[in-house]
């Protein structure tokens, strides 16, 4: 069963409550999403760092419910 955009950003965000979530349906299929997250409490953080946390958020649903997922990270500008 595929996932939501909904649980995607549900997850994202209750592990990193600061987090700007911007979540997309690529292929309408609920298998493949890009993903944008923006949150200050990226900052000092390398961009591998960043998707770490985003990937840990989604406690391993990746590859199971969630087949791909574009991800981009950053810290909000001042």
């Amino acid at each position: 069963m595929p996932m939501a955009a909904s649980d995607i950003e549900r997850l994202i965000r209750a592990r990193i409550p600061d987090a700007e979530v911007t979540i997309r349906d690529l292929a309408g299929d609920g298998d493949h999403y890009a993903a944008t997250v923006i949150a200050e409490s990226f900052r000092g953080k390398s961009r591998v760092q960043q998707h770490q946390i985003v990937y840990e958020a989604l406690k391993g649903e990746m590859g199971g419910k969630l087949h791909a997922l574009a991800l981009q990270t950053g810290t909000p500008e001042r």
